[in-house]
């Protein structure tokens, strides 16, 4: 009889990974902070060109890019003179589940299917989770989704209950558990027991079928302007939105600098039963865009793919009233209803065309679907059911999991710019944490590459006590 006691599972997690991925994460290993991240993404062997074919044959990918005039000149109405960047949004919500998750989940599902793999589980308590349904669904896999759902009363937001009808409706097998640590135990045991890959979110496959996403801007962008974006931004959580989409950006040679942007909810802890409900985000928040950016490696993966220190240029925070309030904004003035976590970086890149020159272009990177359980509506309903005061005023007086204050004026929606130079002394150190001792000559040029920092920075950092 195997010992499915927390501790044995957790023991044999490297042994189950590895059966689960198909890929030996050991190989990429140096025995210290430093690992062949490059090599790393290019095991899989596939090129651009054959994971967009992929994608094609899952009726994934091309999605439009449209420009959101009539949301550039309220961002100019409300800038000094000459000032207002156009402002552009990449419309992942045409995709089949939705959302820009379905590049991610295309790859990964299909190399479980060329893999011989019988189905597909994933951990999610947003819209990956009906991506990897849905891909599943067409690739003849079965699927099994396991959401963090409820508080210790049984209590389930109405966004994760919405995603778990759309992942059921592509016939997926949805275990919705509490908040907790018992989400990875369910997770590992899974996995052992079905023999089912894991479409993980942090994998390369799933980072790679995101470059398409960011090459597509490059090259759509060209074909409207004749040129590169001056900005993309993306909203941010576990970092593979960011990596992919800048990484494809690199493969089509485009320059542009890539922030990130993320819902601040700045005092509420992601795990904690009764914080839980008092925050109306499930993703695109700073609970998990902070640590998963310091340490990418806190995923269900031994190497995480998506590092976006590596490659965002800045990082932005917006409240929760400030994403809803563009959230209805999108609505009413573009006649574009769309899911309120892809609007973060909308709320941040309306902050930021104020402050840009009106000749210069913002593309927003991504939509996604709404409905019932997450339209913002039904979110700050729910809110409100839950003690939190909702009312019009300045942003900068909402309290995570006290209040949401909705903007009570379009010009107060101000971006608040994080210091990424702390965040990268904090990935350094969780590293020295990670792999103590003392710090090779090796992982200084990877420590670089890591923050995006210097060596005389990174040297710096290495010779403060961890």
């Amino acid at each position: 009889m195997r010992d499915n006691s927390y501790q044995a599972v957790m023991a044999r997690r490297p042994d189950i990974m590895k059966a689960a991925v198909g890929m030996d994460y050991s190989r990429f290993e140096s025995g210290g902070i430093a690992f062949d991240y490059e090599g790393m993404m290019q095991a899989p062997g596939l090129s651009l060109q054959e994971i967009e074919a992929i994608q094609h044959s899952y009726a994934i990918g091309n999605t439009p890019l449209i420009e959101l005039k009539n949301i550039t000149a309220l961002a100019r109405a409300c800038a000094a003179p000459g000032k207002g960047a156009r402002i552009f949004v990449k419309d992942e919500a045409s995709n089949p589940s939705g959302s820009f998750k379905a590049r991610r989940a295309a790859v990964s599902v299909e190399m479980a299917r060329r893999m011989g793999y019988k189905g597909v589980v994933t951990a999610t308590s947003g819209n990956y989770g009906a991506a990897v349904a849905s891909c599943a669904a067409k690739a003849g896999l079965r699927c099994i989704v396991v959401q963090e759902c409820f508080d210790s009363h049984g209590v389930g937001q109405p966004e994760i209950v919405e995603k778990a009808r759309k992942c059921e409706a592509f016939g997926a097998e949805v275990l919705q558990l509490t908040v907790g640590p018992e989400l990875f135990y369910v997770f590992l045991r899974l996995l052992e027991e079905t023999g089912y890959f894991n479409a993980s979110l942090y994998t390369p496959y799933a980072i790679l079928g995101i470059e398409t996403l960011g090459a597509e801007i490059a090259r759509q962008f060209r074909t409207l302007e004749g040129r590169d974006p001056d900005l993309v931004i993306a909203t941010n959580a576990g970092g593979g939105n960011l990596t992919g989409t800048a990484r494809g950006l690199l493969h089509k040679n485009c320059a542009t600098p890539v922030a990130a942007a993320s819902v601040s909810l700045h005092g509420l802890h992601m795990a904690s039963d009764t914080q839980f409900n008092r925050k109306s985000f499930t993703t695109g928040h700073t609970g998990f865009g902070v640590p998963f950016s310091t340490w990418p490696d806190r995923s269900d993966v031994p190497r995480s793919a998506g590092r976006p220190l590596r490659y965002l240029h800045s990082y932005h925070t917006v409240t929760q009233g400030e994403v809803f309030f563009m959230t209805e904004t999108l609505s009413r003035l573009e006649g574009m209803e769309r899911g309120p976590a892809g609007n973060t970086s909308l709320a941040a890149a309306f902050s930021l065309a104020r402050q840009m020159p009106s000749d210069q272009c913002i593309v927003v990177q991504e939509t996604e679907y709404t409905g019932a359980g997450k339209h913002h509506n039904a979110q700050l309903a729910f809110a409100r059911s839950r003690g939190i005061d909702i009312r019009f005023g300045d942003p900068r007086d909402e309290v995570p999991g006290q209040s949401i204050v909705l903007p009570r004026a379009p010009e107060l929606i101000q971006a608040q710019e994080a210091d990424l130079a702390q965040m990268r002394r904090s990935l350094i150190r969780n590293a020295r944490q990670h792999f103590p001792g003392l710090v090779r000559p090796e992982d200084i040029p990877f420590l670089m590459d890591e923050t995006r920092a210097d060596e005389a920075f990174v040297r710096a950092q290495c010779e403060e006590e961890p």
